[in-house]
């Protein structure tokens, strides 16, 4: 278990917060998008080869004695282009029998055929006399290949945006309507979560920021309100004519309170203006800190009572479970604890911050120490942060602004921190390390949380490993034991 102890700053008494990591054996599963876009890939790289030989076929003499090396790598490519249109019609069925499909078809039926002719049959032989016909033939071919393969290379260029979108979107529902195909859905039929409107190479893989704009302008005209979360990357507003607010959040991490409840304010307003008036949130990807900022006004707006519902809710609403079972709901326990304190906020307070609590952090206890890198805490640096700056740092193994007990026969370690200042409000709390043995997840460290000094409740904060940020995840297990707390 971690334990952190606090001395009240004022007037306040002194507290206590203890914090626990437990977990699940997760699950990976892969995406059949994947398999997919790399198919689209290595087909688009055998299209370019192919070209190339073709060119270099075209360019030599009309006979050379024996078969070469490009004459068997250009019969096994089309092999393989006949593996591939045989594939596209299983799979596309009656829209396969367009007119370029059906070109495209008999265009490789041809050269396969006729390539096996002249490697089975005239290998080794230069009459050009008695072959002219044939390779005519071939030749005619050939060039109608040049033409198929420069249609199909931008065909699967299509392909491959699509392809590369959804594979990195995984299994997060996409708005598949009227021409569009965006990672964008309606969590309810007036608040959209979605990933970030990008340009540039960006947009190959995420929401082309055109498209995001083109969706709007159209479905939701002079009746939409865009909240970019990002406190790493912007876009020409303009674009959704300044229809957007900011709200700074650092990737995986949280929003401020109060910064919850100005957001919460303004979504309000804007609601009751009008009736057609809505909402989308994005961040990066359009999980963690879109998941929070939704679930919060779910709250407030009365939708739901309770934190955990919602983020249930938020989660199913954002999952397509036929395409893959990950959960794509809110990433950290941090944004989960978060819109739980919003719901004490609106339950407990009415939309006000909660009284102001003023503590001091005296120790912090870690147990299930002895599986994470030298077992002893001495591979660990801490930092405390408010605003955004570091207001305490130690460091464990030089026991630099703190002193590191280690009790005999126990799975543990007490770190009793030295000089730490007065805290208020929004903190977090990080651990750091250089030990390449300990994972490293969100934030570049091995686990980190955030906590509201107004919910310390009894002087003491207690958090399990799966309320930790990056211990949380299944695949830090096997060095984050079950009983390890921080």
């Amino acid at each position: 278990m971690a334990y952190e102890r606090f001395d009240s700053g004022g007037d306040q008494e002194e507290g206590k917060v203890q914090i626990e990591i437990l977990g699940e054996t997760g699950r990976y599963t892969v995406d059949p998008a994947a398999h997919h876009g790399t198919l689209r890939i290595f087909t688009v790289l055998l299209i370019i080869t192919d070209f190339t030989l073709v060119i270099v076929d075209l360019a030599q003499e009309e006979c050379a004695a024996g078969t070469n090396g490009m004459d068997i790598v250009s019969t096994i490519i089309i092999s393989y282009f006949v593996l591939e249109v045989f594939a596209r019609m299983f799979c596309l069925g009656k829209e396969f029998l367009n007119v370029m499909d059906m070109v495209d078809f008999v265009v490789i039926i041809l050269s396969f055929i006729i390539s096996m002719v002249f490697l089975i049959f005239f290998s080794g032989s230069c009459r050009a006399e008695e072959y002219a016909k044939l390779l005519v033939i071939g030749r005619v071919v050939r060039i109608i290949r040049i033409v198929r393969i420069i249609f199909i290379m931008v065909q699967q260029r299509r392909h491959i945006k699509a392809s590369t979108r959804q594979l990195v979107s995984q299994n997060k529902r996409r708005y598949q309507k009227d021409g569009f195909d965006l990672d964008l859905c309606y969590i309810t039929e007036r608040v959209i979560a979605m990933s970030f409107p990008s340009k540039g190479t960006m947009a190959l893989y995420r929401n082309p920021v055109e498209e995001v704009a083109r969706f709007f302008n159209t479905k939701h005209k002079d009746h939409y309100k865009i909240y970019n979360l990002c406190s790493e990357r912007s876009y020409d507003e303009s674009l959704f004519h300044n229809n957007v607010s900011r709200v700074f959040v650092d990737d995986h991490n949280v929003p401020k309170l109060r910064e919850m409840l100005k957001f919460t304010q303004e979504v309000r307003e804007w609601m009751e203006a009008d009736s057609e008036n809505i909402i989308a949130i994005h961040c990066k990807g359009g999980k963690g800190r879109t998941g929070t900022m939704i679930c919060i006004w779910l709250i407030d707006c009365g939708i739901f009572d309770q934190a955990e519902e919602c983020l249930e809710y938020f989660g199913d609403r954002r999952t397509d479970l036929t395409k893959g079972k990950t959960f794509q709901g809110v990433e950290t326990p941090s944004q989960s604890r978060y819109v739980g304190y919003y719901e004490k906020c609106l339950t407990d307070h009415g939309r006000d911050l909660p009284p102001k609590k003023v503590l001091k952090m005296m120790s912090v206890k870690i147990t299930g120490i002895s599986t994470v890198g030298h077992g002893d805490g001495s591979d660990f640096t801490m930092e405390v942060i408010q605003e955004g700056k570091v207001v305490f740092a130690c460091d464990l193994k030089a026991q630099q602004n703190c002193k590191v007990l280690k009790y005999p026969d126990s799975d543990c370690i007490v770190v009793e921190l030295v000089d730490c200042p007065n805290l208020e409000g929004d903190v977090k709390v990080m651990f750091k390390t250089t030990n390449k043995n300990i994972p490293i997840g969100y934030d570049k460290c091995p686990f980190y949380f955030w906590f509201y000094t107004s919910f310390i409740e009894d002087k003491m904060l207690y958090l399990s490993r799966e309320e930790l940020d990056n211990p949380h995840k299944s695949k830090t297990h096997h060095v984050f034991k079950e009983k390890f707390c921080g």
